[in-house]
């Protein structure tokens, strides 16, 4: 029996709370904040939190978008960079040549100016050599000249 009585409170002790909580909750929503002002506003405000997303969300694209324009521009930049790399490159290896062409010929003539013998076909080919190499520096040096110009054109342009 007193196993029961101890049951009965318990189970009006919880009825009792549960009714406060309904009360409470009634009166939340009946009182001032609560109703179908309060839905309103808080979908006002989910609205409002959208729009906010969305816009972050266009910013983010905007960026992305930015980022790989950047990031193209800079890798047509490295393909041309690296194109006239590989002609210096290849201009230097002719220069390079040029060079060892005149050396050789240089030293012929030198034994053969030694041995007192000058023979016109030498003097030619050493003239020759030196002309080629005179020409691949003067092609070295308009190579350069055009790669700086490329490089300071657009930095004029953007102070213009």
């Amino acid at each position: 029996m007193a196993d029961i009585a101890t049951l009965e409170g318990r189970i009006t002790a919880a009825l009792d709370r549960a009714r406060r909580g309904v009360e409470k909750l009634g009166a939340a929503s009946a009182g001032p904040g609560g109703g179908p002002e309060d839905a309103a506003a808080l979908n006002a405000r989910l609205d409002e939190e959208r729009t906010v997303n969305a816009q972050l969300e266009e910013r983010v694209r905007a960026l992305k978008q930015r980022q790989d324009s950047a990031v193209a521009k800079l890798e047509a930049q490295a393909e041309v960079r690296a194109a006239q790399f590989a002609e210096f490159e290849s201009e230097i290896a002719r220069l390079a040549q040029a060079n060892a062409d005149l050396r050789a010929v240089a030293v012929e003539m030198r034994e053969a100016l030694a041995a007192e013998v000058a023979e016109p076909e030498l003097v030619n080919r050493a003239m020759q050599a030196e002309l080629d190499a005179l020409r691949a520096v003067r092609e070295s040096d308009r190579q350069e000249v055009a790669a700086v110009i490329a490089e300071l054109k657009p930095l004029i342009e953007e102070a213009g």
